[in-house]
């Protein structure tokens, strides 16, 4: 085993514990993802958001990606740190966006601050896609797909057209999948000792 790999918890110059870290990068890629084609399913017409959606984007997407983001934080991972912490953060800001104006709390967004929401999302995920040309194919396609996600949602937003939501929420799905796919697949390829692509 590599050195690098293993951490070491010591106290007073005592060793007390030594592992080797988890990655934490598939959970954030199955919350993320699993998140992802259930609330693309409202985008599409198949039920609206309900409390199953806000549940989701709660529980896994938002409370998942948070940890995740800690934990990649925690093993030098200055990009993992920021991609789950940020998505995090998306889930949660999704989710009062849609709980604030219910409660009285806050007026609904309107069209043009919806949309300013979704593209400011579009530009971080396009810096993102630049990053991922240094690191693996997966994570290339994963945010080349999201940025043209947000920037397809915030101009249905924009423009109020249901086809676009519509298309959309499709791409959504796609994106969810590959995802989730990116995330079981390193899993199965730790564990079986595969190759599958990544």
């Amino acid at each position: 085993m590599v050195e690098e790999e293993i951490a070491t918890i010591t106290i007073d110059g005592k060793k007390l514990l030594e592992h080797t870290p988890s990655n934490p990068a598939p959970l954030g890629l199955v919350a993320t993802g699993l998140t992802l084609v259930l609330l693309s399913f409202t985008y599409t017409g198949f039920f609206p958001v309900n409390s199953m959606i806000l549940a989701m984007v709660l529980a896994f997407g938002g409370t998942g990606c948070l940890i995740v983001g800690v934990m990649e934080n925690s093993n030098g991972n200055t990009f993992g740190t920021l991609a789950f912490g940020a998505f995090g953060g998306f889930w949660f800001s999704f989710a009062i966006l849609s709980i604030l104006p219910v409660l009285n709390l806050a007026p609904a967004a309107n069209p043009a601050s919806l949309a300013a929401y979704l593209f400011m999302w579009g530009i971080w995920g396009a810096v993102m896609f630049i990053i991922t040309l240094k690191i693996s194919h997966g994570l290339q396609a994963i945010f080349l797909l999201i940025t043209l996600l947000f920037f397809i949602l915030g101009a249905g937003a924009l423009t109020g057209s249901g086809i676009i939501n519509i298309i959309g929420g499709y791409l959504g799905i796609i994106v969810g999948l590959l995802a989730m796919y990116e995330g079981l697949a390193q899993v199965v390829n730790e564990i079986c000792g595969t190759d599958l692509p990544t």
